[in-house]
């Protein structure tokens, strides 16, 4: 199983920019859809955006389709997360997470390995 530390998280002001980065350890990570889910305070965990083991296929969700761009580099075990134009209610705990099969992120939303997560806050 792999383990998993985002990072890339803080302060930026409404229409910025940040990269969130997930590394994973383990030499399994290839084998592993990857994803990206947001709590937000006094809300719900909620998918954002999700990538296969190959990185063929990805799935986002509505609210950020076309901001955000899922990516992976197999070589470095790193998945990450690009926020464009970002919003104020784009704030809130970024966690990364991984699972054997990309349906149980992007469809189930119940994967089996998470990160600690990492906090973007964005000002309006």
């Amino acid at each position: 199983q792999v383990q998993l530390v985002e990072s890339g998280g803080g302060l930026v002001q409404a229409g910025g920019s940040l990269r969130l980065s997930c590394a994973a350890s383990g030499r399994t990570f290839s084998s592993y859809a990857m994803g990206w889910f947001r709590q937000a305070p006094g809300k719900e965990r909620e998918f954002v955006a999700a990538i296969s083991w190959s990185g063929d296929n990805t799935y986002y969700a509505d609210s950020v389709k076309g901001r955000f761009t899922i990516s992976r580099d197999n070589a470095k075990n790193t998945v990450y997360l690009q926020m464009n134009s970002l919003k104020p209610e784009d704030t809130a705990v970024y966690y990364c997470a991984a699972d054997r099969l990309l349906r149980t992120i992007a469809v189930v939303r119940s994967p089996e390995v998470w990160g600690q997560g990492t906090l973007v806050t964005v000002s309006s």
